[in-house]
């Protein structure tokens, strides 16, 4: 596909290997997947690199198990569902994935290609760069209690990778948003992953959570299922080694002490571009400025879609990044075949050109 992908040596040091390629993608979330499939259906394969040693980003790292509503024409999916299907509708295109590494360096060449380094030393030559990298390095916002971060991974969690792995314990679930009470209810159900106990812990009686998960949750206080405290966490208990209990202090400035088996804590997401900042990138609030006919960032050849770029009207969807591959694509091409000129739309539903690149029978319409 496209120009004809090989492995040179690099000028600037004999013993490393340049992969020359036409686009590299920086992310395998579902935007960077999808854009996988807009870039080879204009015959453009491409390399994709992530930090995490599977693709599916976000939604499979917070939330690999929770329905997903808002994917056109799906009523409904998890993340790993919507990771999978991902997948196999990419199969066609032979991506070739660099996981469980970050991009270190990013040049810009003197033909107008970029030079990318990964931090296990994988080095591209490519035409184009795409960045999916969702809010960039992401990193769970921690709670601040001194000697707690001690137990993180055995007592204490930030995300739930395996529900089972909380069932039948004493959960004491910390924080007020959509996450917390989405699980607090998952575990307070019934079903094979209701915990033993579960205690919310929000400092106010307010909740940024969907009021309807705020209503429920009530609803199971009242009938003894759970319970809820107004209240911030401020020491912990210990007995061998082992946390046993968290010091909750009230509104009223009294502590108290709440016992537990595990501490799951919800308070969103630290965003932190990372290397990114240091690209010669234009940003603004820690995202990408992109413009909305190409959504190029202001180097051209460097894109920017889903939730790491930012222009007028923004949402944060991923039906929103998946409309910004396509035209993201479609300028790409320009750049990789510039003597094709301009490159005109085709519908996978009647272009046998289409059904060649996707592997499929043209149909027979009567």
């Amino acid at each position: 596909m496209g120009a004809q992908e090989k492995t040179v040596t690099s000028p600037n040091d004999p013993s490393a290997h340049l992969i020359e390629t036409d686009a590299v993608i920086v992310g395998a979330g579902p935007v960077g997947l999808f854009q996988v499939f807009e870039l080879g259906l204009l015959e453009i394969k491409a390399h994709v690199i992530d930090s995490l040693a599977y693709p599916g980003g976000q939604p499979i790292e917070l939330y690999p198990d929770k329905p997903i509503y808002d994917i056109p024409a799906i009523p409904v999916c998890t993340g790993k569902e919507l990771t999978d299907a991902l997948l196999k509708q990419i199969a066609p295109f032979g991506a070739t994935f660099h996981l469980g590494q970050t991009v270190s360096a990013v040049q810009k060449q003197e033909d107008g290609r970029f030079f990318v380094e990964t931090s296990k030393g994988v080095r591209f030559l490519t035409k184009t760069l795409f960045i999916a990298a969702g809010v960039g390095a992401f990193e769970p916002k921690t709670l601040k209690v001194e000697g707690l971060d001690r137990f993180e991974g055995t007592q204490l969690f930030y995300r739930v990778k395996n529900p089972a792995d909380f069932a039948g314990r004493n959960l004491m679930i910390v924080g007020g948003g959509d996450s917390a009470l989405d699980w607090t209810l998952n575990f307070a159900a019934e079903g094979p992953n209701r915990a033993e106990s579960v205690i919310l812990v929000h400092r106010r009686d307010g909740f940024k959570a969907a009021p309807a998960s705020v209503a429920k949750m009530r609803e199971l206080c009242e009938a003894y299922e759970m319970q809820f405290i107004v209240g911030q966490v401020t020491g912990l208990e210990e007995r061998d080694g082992r946390m046993v209990g968290a010091k909750v202090t009230g509104g009223d400035g009294v502590t108290r002490v709440v016992p537990l088996d595990l501490m799951l804590v919800f308070f969103g997401l630290s965003p932190k571009l990372g290397p990114i900042a240091h690209w010669g990138l234009d940003i603004e609030r820690k995202q990408l400025v992109v413009d909305t006919e190409k959504f190029s960032t202001n180097i051209p050849g460097i894109f920017a879609v889903g939730d790491i770029n930012t222009y007028p009207g923004k949402k944060k969807l991923i039906l929103s990044g998946f409309h910004e591959c396509a035209l993201a694509a479609f300028a790409a091409a320009a750049i990789i075949f510039p003597e094709k000129g301009k490159i005109h739309l085709q519908y996978t539903t009647t272009s046998p050109k289409l059904h060649k690149v996707l592997g499929v029978e043209s149909p027979v319409f009567d």
